[in-house]
């Protein structure tokens, strides 16, 4: 039902990853009145791994995956600008070489590396028009796979978190969703008839830039209006800021100072524990953005809208500003239908769907060529 293929072409492809010991049995279905049907998963004993690589305008992200979504090496996080920096590509080359080599896996068993990022890509061409471009216009994946001697696949931060939604969070098994992504900007993945939908150009989802702020604040797209320059994390920090400026107590006044994490995870963290500065900051953006849901539910009728992305670890306190602007914005018909639901993959989507890319993208003989020391093949009977 999932795949479109049929029975007998199933049976074929498991019996083929059995036989090649990529699959084995997971014991059996719950019975529906017949015979038990026999369940299988992939072997994540199989010596194969994707490298995922997550990054926002500030923060970059690294995990390596086994072909169970199972991380095998600790996450590691540093601080990678990307506006203003002529050496954020030599840095993130760096930072993926020695996190290869620390999570001491050969390399030959790494079957790629995916690339989530922000900005205008171009997945065909593997282009970001945003960042990271070269003098030469060579397009960053193809730069990145000459680097790291390894395939490279990238893609639009929000695009991979609506991946992830769709293989293995809120959106699973659904057909229309859109998923929110609430970081320092607001972005949108959006899942039409089940599938990533990227538009003519592969620009699809440029939600943040709806003319919706009735400030004259400049957004960093260069024009004035965008719902951005109201709705996102960056803003709810600097919101908070000049509350303090302004005499209003609050624990952010130290968590700012401690530069252990980000200024915007401090905020999380300090709504979370409630406090009251936090938690306004965060609703008032919050409700800019339902703001933007609502005209999104008007155009494309969802049947869910999922908060994903590193805004999601707000929790349920994203729900009742968001869902207030949706009430007071939309039409009710619209809104009976459509569900709102906090991500529980949160911080963790992005790279998840980095993971994606690389699995979407190899050829079996790509995983075939990484895992060539195996566990003895499964027996079947």
């Amino acid at each position: 039902m999932y795949t479109n293929k049929s029975v007998p072409n199933i049976t074929s492809i498991i019996s083929g990853l059995l036989k090649d010991g990529y699959a084995v049995e997971h014991g059996l279905a719950p019975s529906t009145g017949g015979r038990r049907a026999v369940t299988y998963r992939l072997n994540k004993k199989v010596k194969a791994y994707f490298i995922a690589v997550a990054m926002d305008q500030f923060i970059t992200r690294i995990v390596v995956y086994n072909l169970a979504n199972e991380a095998v090496h600790p996450e590691t996080a540093f601080s990678l600008p990307l506006q203003d920096n002529a050496a954020a590509f030599q840095q993130l080359c760096v930072a993926i070489d020695r996190y290869a080599s620390s999570a001491n896996i050969k390399r030959e068993h790494i079957v790629g590396v995916g690339v989530a990022m922000p900005g205008f890509i171009d997945v065909e061409k593997g282009i970001n028009a945003s960042f990271l471009n070269d003098e030469h216009h060579l397009g960053l994946r193809d730069r990145l796979t000459q680097r790291l001697g390894l395939p490279v696949y990238i893609e639009n931060d929000s695009s991979a978190i609506a991946m992830a939604e769709l293989h293995f969070g809120a959106a699973k098994g659904m057909r229309d969703v859109m998923v929110v992504n609430m970081g320092w900007g607001i972005g949108l993945g959006m899942i039409v008839n089940g599938s990533l939908f990227r538009g003519h150009n592969g620009y699809a989802g440029e939600f943040s830039h709806i003319p919706l702020s009735h400030s004259n604040k400049l957004c960093s797209c260069g024009k004035r209006g965008c719902m951005e320059v109201d709705a996102s994390l960056l803003v709810a920090v600097e919101n908070a800021k000049r509350a303090i400026a302004e005499g209003t107590t609050s624990s952010l006044q130290r968590l700012f100072a401690t530069p252990t994490k980000s200024e915007g995870d401090h905020l999380i963290d300090a709504a979370r524990k409630g406090d009251q500065l936090a938690i306004s900051a965060i609703s008032d953006a919050a409700f800019m953005m339902g703001k933007g849901i609502a005209t999104l539910i008007h155009i494309m009728n969802p049947e869910r809208i999922v908060l994903s992305g590193r805004g999601a670890a707000i929790g349920k306190l994203l729900l009742p500003p968001v869902q207030r602007a949706i009430n007071e914005f939309c039409i009710p018909k619209l809104v009976e239908h459509t569900t709102v639901v906090v991500s529980d993959l949160g911080y963790e989507a992005e790279l998840l769907g980095a993971a994606s890319l690389i699995i979407e993208n190899s050829k079996p003989h790509q995983l075939m060529k990484t895992s060539l020391q195996k566990e003895p093949k499964a027996v079947t009977s």
